[in-house]
């Protein structure tokens, strides 16, 4: 089973507004991507190192969903903190086999859901009420048709992605999680409030994402 992070989102209110705040914290004004009809939201979109890209993702005013959004969109609480400023929402890991570690899981990580844009397809985990599990520590899985990764065509800002931090106050429970899943490595545990941070590299030097 190869595991790898394959991109990481920052959630905003709106698009314009996290815009906005990235290219205050990294320096870097981010390129529309796309939408997301099922789910309501669009993004935009960068690279972030070799097969790995950061998001940018807000609800899309002008459209609907057509079941529960990810990445938890549709509750009270996460709409207040994005209205205050945009935070990191959720990281996503590249497998080869989302169906084995779906029901391998020590954990619930939602329906495997299957998406279509032109010619790319991929299968993503999504709980069925959108909730994040673990309020965004535990990742999404994704598990792309064979192709380039999409992050080949996405423009390069010179922003890398140094880690993933996750805090928590129970770090060991949370360790033994995401071992069971093969994603250990793929982040940094740490104690403390709960909360999902993304550390980068900048051409102005380090920023991390709280």
């Amino acid at each position: 089973m190869k595991n790898a992070i394959d991109h990481f989102s920052v959630g905003a209110d709106t698009l314009a507004q996290g815009v906005a705040f990235l290219k205050t914290a990294l320096g870097v004004e981010m390129p529309k991507g796309s939408k997301h009809p099922m789910m309501a939201t669009h993004n935009c979109v960068m690279r972030a190192g070799d097969d790995c890209f950061l998001e940018l993702i807000a609800i899309d005013p002008d459209d609907r969903p057509t079941r529960a959004r990810w990445f938890s969109f549709d509750e009270p609480t996460t709409l207040r903190r994005l209205a205050e400023r945009p935070r990191p929402l959720c990281w996503v890991v590249r497998t080869d086999d989302l169906d084995g570690i779906v029901r391998t899981s020590p954990v619930d990580l939602g329906e495997v859901v299957k998406f279509q844009r032109g010619e790319r397809s991929w299968r993503l985990t999504v709980p069925a009420d959108g909730h994040l599990p673990a309020q965004g520590l535990l990742p999404a899985f994704i598990e792309w048709s064979p192709g380039p990764h999409p992050s080949v065509s996405q423009q390069d800002l010179g922003v890398r992605l140094r880690r993933i931090v996750l805090t928590t106050p129970e770090p060991a429970r949370l360790l033994s999680t995401l071992k069971a899943l093969n994603v250990d490595a793929l982040a940094d545990v740490r104690e403390g409030p709960t909360h999902l941070g993304f550390e980068l590299d900048t051409a102005s030097g380090p920023v991390t994402l709280l």
